[in-house]
Order: structure tokens, then sequence, then C-alpha cells
């Protein structure tokens, strides 16, 4: 029935009609009441609790779905939303599933932390991360230039359910691992809004929760708390082995409200003790918060998480209360509280065992591993384990800078004893000073990137996580670099492409790098190294010959989006040499693709208002000698710059 309709037919007799079923559902069902305890006896287990008023169907209203997939992914952060698309995008049937009504994790509106990642290296600038995590930035640019967090959370949700391989299962925890023959075969769910108990079956499984509460209940080995510097040869470890974790935090923001705003503080404020915080627990400026408002834990730091944000709370308030009541800060007199987290921003909790533990000495080293899938570059930022009850140190110990970025290994990204898991975020397998640098968000999106990518070739080979390492190494990594993904030294073989058996490719016009360079296997400028071509003006064009006539019928380009400049969504809306709040000017906005077919020039392909730094121009098999991408206009530069050209089949 229509909804005016339905209001039109029950205007009149709303309130008579509405009391006679209730009045015979009472009638006609048991309802044995204890009245001591105000018990329902058997209500669990009668067949006809629920009398359904629309159909007159009785019913028991148990909610319990069973599906199967190929890879269930657990977290909706970025490393969870990399983690799905990148598995969906190379075959996989996804289902991601999220305990918060909202993708992004610390990104997103409930929590506002700023998606960071190699934002600065020892000279000063960033090496920005590629592939699905700048897809996701990018995104934001353009769907959400007006810097607003919870149209973010809508960014994210839009970019995750447009894959067409990926369930989304938000509001739903899962609780835990159902094994079979030492592997899990099926993650038990529960979803708080439909009251609905899921089962999802599959092959591989991807904790990217953070906590990791799947990959514990099936057994998963883990560890959590500082490991001695002895154990790793951890310089900036502690002597003596302890429990502390990095704690969570609270942020808030305030507004000019263009007037005097008094402050009255809630019962639960705990004041806040100025004269013992160390000088780097800056209180200016004070419109978008404070990190440092954090707890950290030498116990059980998910099971003391309420109370810690009960306290958080307090803490936060207090700092406020500081600002608007202690009469040191007149320029507070016109703001207010404009948004208090109601949801402390996790550093760390279970770090599960892989085959490998990446440790700072590994970091620090630039260690090249052979199975290298993701990079961070973070510094070793190893926050205050006593947070707000340890004042009188710094709020975090900056150890070190890096000059460039590290190798993250495969072996550290799947569990040591459980075959068919993996993991992706700040519960990979790493010491706790590792973790001081690879828990940043854009780091943990790499991972997961890379993991979902594992995931889909497990699938597709039809092995577990350690022998798709072992055997299979060269097509994982080969398949991450063909998605844009970025793995420091690791040049691209590129197994497939056309282009790089062409007789020769030339440029319309050349102001700096090679037209050569666009099959080197390098996708960046990298290591003072140029590995790109770039135009005089627009338009321009770059020409592939064959010198016999091939089939083809996809052509990938990567363009310039500035992987020297950050485009995350900050609270501020930074803008300067380091980041920007627009579209990168550099990125290609439109070309066309032709092909010489029977020795004449025919348009196969054309793409307008692009917003990805990977080009995909398909179009149906044609037999070609030569392709002539004409290169038409940039977001704002005059010139145009490409970092590679591949060719399929």
């Amino acid at each position: 029935m229509k909804r005016r309709k339905f209001f039109e037919k029950s205007a009149l007799g709303t309130l008579g009609a509405g009391l006679l079923p209730l009045t015979a559902f009472s009638m006609d069902v048991e309802c044995d009441v204890d009245v001591n305890s105000g018990s329902h006896r058997g209500q669990s287990s009668d067949p006809e609790q629920w009398y359904q008023l629309g159909t007159g169907k009785r019913a028991r209203p148990d909610r319990k779905v069973e599906k199967a997939y190929d890879v269930v992914v657990i977290g909706g952060g970025a490393a969870g939303i990399c983690a799905a698309v990148a598995a969906a995008r190379n075959g996989a049937k996804v289902v991601i599933v999220q305990d918060r009504p909202v993708f992004g994790g610390n990104s997103s509106s409930e929590i506002r932390v700023h998606l960071n990642g190699v934002n600065q290296l020892k000279n000063g600038l960033p090496e920005r991360e590629t592939g699905i995590i700048e897809e996701i930035l990018l995104h934001n640019r353009f769907y959400n230039p007006q810097d607003s967090y919870p149209v973010w959370d809508h960014v994210l949700y839009d970019f995750v359910s447009r894959e067409p391989n990926i369930d989304i299962k938000l509001n739903t925890s899962a609780l835990r691992a159902i094994m079979k023959g030492g592997r899990i075969a099926a993650a038990h769910c529960w979803q708080l809004t439909t009251e609905t108990e899921y089962t999802f079956n599959a092959q591989i499984f991807i904790d990217c929760s953070g906590d990791g509460l799947l990959a514990a209940t099936a057994g998963a080995k883990y560890r959590t708390g500082r490991e001695a510097s002895a154990e790793f040869g951890e310089k900036y470890a502690p002597k003596e082995a302890d429990g502390w974790q990095m704690g969570s935090t609270v942020l808030l923001g305030s507004k000019d409200m263009g007037k005097p705003m008094p402050f009255v503080p809630p019962l639960f404020t705990i004041p806040y003790e100025a004269h013992k915080a160390h000088r780097e627990r800056a209180l200016t400026p004070f419109e978008l918060g404070f990190w440092w408002v954090e707890l950290g834990s030498e116990d059980d730091i998910v099971g003391e998480y309420e109370d810690s944000k009960h306290k958080l709370l307090g803490y936060a308030y207090g700092v406020w209360d500081y600002l608007k009541n202690s009469g040191k800060f007149p320029e507070t007199e016109n703001y207010a509280l404009d948004w208090v987290s109601s949801l402390p921003g996790k550093r760390e909790s279970r770090r599960f065992i892989g085959d490998y533990i990446l440790s700072e000495p590994d970091m620090l080293g630039y260690r090249h591993f052979d199975d290298a899938v993701a990079f961070g570059g973070w510094s070793l930022d190893e926050h205050n384990p006593g947070g707000m009850l340890n004042l009188e140190e710094p709020p975090s110990y900056f150890h070190e800078d890096f000059e460039e970025p590290y190798q993250i290994p495969f072996r550290s990204l799947y569990s040591a004893n459980v075959p068919n898991l993996l993991f992706a975020g700040r519960n990979i397998s790493q010491t706790h000073i590792a973790l001081s640098s690879s828990r940043i968000m854009a780091t943990c999106a790499l991972e997961g990137q890379a993991v979902g990518t594992a995931a889909a070739l497990c699938s597709k080979f039809g092995v577990m996580p350690r022998e798709l390492g072992a055997k299979y190494m060269h097509e994982l990594q080969e398949q991450l670099l063909r998605d844009d993904a970025f793995i420091p030294y690791r040049v691209a073989s590129r197994p497939g492409d056309l282009a790089k058996d062409a007789a020769v490719i030339f440029a319309s016009s050349t102001s700096s790098g090679s037209a050569e360079s666009l099959t080197d296997g390098i996708s960046r400028d990298y290591a003072g190294k140029a590995h790109h071509w770039q135009s005089e003006t627009l338009p321009a064009h770059i020409q592939v010959e064959w010198v016999e006539e091939v089939a083809l019928s996809t052509v990938e380009i990567k363009c310039d989006t500035n992987v020297k400049k950050n485009i995350m969504l900050r609270r501020d809306s930074l803008e300067d040499k380091i980041y920007t709040t627009q579209v990168p000017k550099e990125m290609l906005k439109s070309c066309h693709l032709e092909g010489r077919i029977n020795g004449s020039w025919v348009k196969v392909a054309e793409i307008q208002d692009n917003k990805v730094r990977r080009l995909r121009l398909s179009f149906p098999t044609a037999k070609v000698t030569a392709i002539r991408v004409a290169l038409l206009e940039t977001y704002g530069k005059p010139q145009v710059k490409l970092f590679e050209i591949r060719c399929y089949a």
C-alpha cells in the first residue's frame, strides 16, 4: 500500500483500530509471568510469539542468515576498505563487515583523525601513497571540497558500494571464528540494527579490525605490550619487556560564536593539572583540540575501553575548562565546543604473529624484503604510554624520522598458525616500536590493498597465504604494481604488457624526462631519478609503434598527481607547500585513444573528466600497428606528465 493511501485509510480510526489488535494479541498468546523476577517464561521457545498484523502470520522473530563468499573482510577502516576493494576488483566475491554505522575507522566523522601516511621525510617532502587509498582521497577532493567529515563518511560509502563484487554489512560485529580442521570456516556475526545473526563462510578471512577479535577467537597467536630492547635489537624499546600499550584519544573542536560564551563543566570533568604538564603539551591553537588527551594501558586495553572512555571525556572537558575558565586564555572568550568525540580513537592492542615480525632495525636499516608488498615512512612516533596519567613527560617520543620509505613484507601480513587468515592495519606482525610508525592509516591502507589482492590470488590459485608467498610472490607484486601500488625499488616486469615490446615510443614534444621512461617499470620519480615524460605544452600526444600487427583491447596510463604533496582531509583544511585541499592541477583530465587500423587512424576510446591517477581505456579488441594517446587537458597545469603506459590484449 502506498504511503499516502495508508494514512488516508487509517487517519479517522487510528486510536480504536490500533488498540484492538493489541487486545487480541494479549488474549491469544499465553504469557507466563514470574511476578518475583519480572521475567516472561517460555517466550524464547514459543513458535507463535510474533503476531504480524499486516499478514496475520505467526512466527518467531529469529533472523539467521548464512552466506558464502570467497573473502570475508572484518573492519571498515582504511585497511579494510582497501582490502575489500582490492579483492573484489581482482575477481573475488567479498563481504566487508564493519561494527560501526560508517566506514573510515579513526578517520570517520565519529573520531576525525587525519588520514596520515608518509607525510614528511627528512627532506621535508612526502612520498604519498598511490593505489586504492589515493583513489579514495581523490574521490573526496572531487565530492567533498568543503572538507566535511560527515560527508567523508558517505564518500567512503559511495566508494565501496559501487564495487559490484562487495556486499556491505555495517553495524555488524564479528563475534567469533567458527573453526574446522584448524582453519576458519566461518565468521559468526551480529548486526545490531536488524537483530540478525550472520554466518559468513569463506576460503580466506582478512582481519582489519584493529583489535582483531575474529583472529583472536580463531586461536591466532598474538602479543601485546612492549618488547625488551634485546629481543630485536631495538634502541628505542625499554630495557625490560612490559605491558604498556599506546592509548586512545578523544578529540574535540570549538567554534567562534561572535559573542562571549561562558562554559560550565559537566560533573564528569577531571580538572587539568597544567602546572604538571610538559611544555610540548601545547594548548594553542585550540580550535581543533589536542591529540594528546590520551590514556594507555599496561594490562587489558580492550577490556578497559569503556572505563578509559569515561575518563578521557573527563580529561578532554578538563582541558577545555582550563582554557575557558583559568583566565590565562582570553582569546577563548567567544569560543564554544562544537564537537566532542564519543568514540576514542585507538592506537594499539593486539599484534598478531606472522612468519616474520617487523621491527625497528628493519625500518631504520631500510631492509630489502624479497616479499615486500607495501611501504611506510611516518616517524617512529611512540606515544607516551601513560598519556594523561603521565603529564610530566612529552605526549609522544618522536624518536626518529626516515630518509626514505621502508618496506613491509608479506610474511608480516598473515597468521603463523591459522592458515587462511590475513591481516592489515595496526594488528599486523610487528613490534611495539615498529607499530609506532606503521600504525598510520595510509600505511595500513597499503597493507590492506596487498592482502586483498593476495586473498583474490589465493582463491585463483587454490592456495593458502603462506603458499602464495612461497610460490606466487612475483604474481602478487606484479598485480599490485599494475594496480598502481608502489613498492620501493621494486621494478615491474609487466607480464603480458605489449608496450614494452614496442619498436619505438615517441612524443609530440618533451620538456623533461623521456618517452622511453614510460616502460621502465617504475611509475614515479624516485630516489633522485626521473621516471617520467612531460610535454612542453597541451595538447600533446604519445605514440607507440610495433613492427608487426598486435591485438589490443586495453591501454593503461599512469598520470601525474604530485605525490610530493598531501591531499588528505584535514580538520583545518590546510593549504601550504606540503598539503592541498584542491584536486591536483597536474592530473590529466581528458584524453582520447586512436589505433592505426589498416593504415588509418581510428578513435577507439576516450575519457572525459578523469578522476584517477591510473586511467584505463578499454575497447573491443582491435588489430593495430600503432596507438596514439591524445592528451588534451589537465586540471590546471599547462603541461602533462605521464609515468607509465601499458597495452594489453
